[in-house]
């Protein structure tokens, strides 16, 4: 194909969501400390977000309902990165480290 065909596509836009979201799934299973668990986080949103856009402007292009909703996730997310950061600070100064294994101790 030539031109911007390739890219008028939604399964694209609906693989790379995919993409992100697999990433951030794995990220969270497999990284030990908190920060990296807080970055695939906002993968899993962000491939949520993309996934929405992408239906928005395949299925629905007049309708704004889902930039809208893309939006309010980035709202989410953009808060939930600061409590989550705020906890990691806090976890760190108590302990001196930030392993999310290791954080059976805060249970006391």
């Amino acid at each position: 194909m030539t031109g911007m065909g390739l890219y008028n596509s939604l399964n694209i836009y609906l693989f790379i969501g995919l993409v992100l979201l697999a990433c951030g799934i794995l990220g969270v299973v497999y990284r030990r400390t908190l920060v990296s668990m807080l970055i695939s986080m906002e993968l899993i949103m962000n491939g949520a977000g993309l996934n929405l856009v992408a239906f928005n402007r395949f299925v629905a292009p007049d309708s704004a309902y889902g930039m809208a909703f893309t939006l309010f996730i980035m709202g989410i997310a953009a808060a939930e990165a600061s409590i989550a950061l705020a906890i990691i600070i806090l976890i760190f100064r108590k302990l001196r480290h930030v392993e999310g294994s290791q954080l059976k101790e805060m249970k006391d």
